[in-house]
């Protein structure tokens, strides 16, 4: 049986770029730039993503003439989904518990 895991804090940092316009399509590139993320990391999580059906992915014909094609991506609605669900575990994570005592 494979477990899935929750989203790592890279995976919704792009999620969370993607949901931003989650009908336009958007290149690695952009992704890194708004991220932070470099390429070794950012493309394997795409990678992940798109497997998870997190994203989906497509290869874009170039607007120049003479440039190749490119990978673009966008959010899939399971992937707004899993970022609201990432967004929720966080803000219970940073919140204090309610049971313990404050300091004196």
């Amino acid at each position: 049986m494979k477990r899935i895991r929750p989203p790592s804090r890279q995976t919704l940092a792009a999620l969370e770029f993607l949901a931003q316009s989650p009908d336009q399509w958007r290149y690695g590139l952009e992704i890194a730039k708004a991220t932070g993320l470099k390429s070794g990391s950012l493309y394997p999580l795409l990678k992940r993503c798109d497997e998870r059906n997190l994203v989906e992915s497509q290869w874009l014909e170039p607007s120049e003439q003479g440039r190749p094609p490119r990978h673009a991506y966008r959010i899939t609605p399971q992937g707004q989904t899993e970022l609201k669900l990432g967004r929720s575990r966080a803000a219970a994570q940073s919140a204090p518990h309610p049971l313990k005592e404050k300091p004196a």
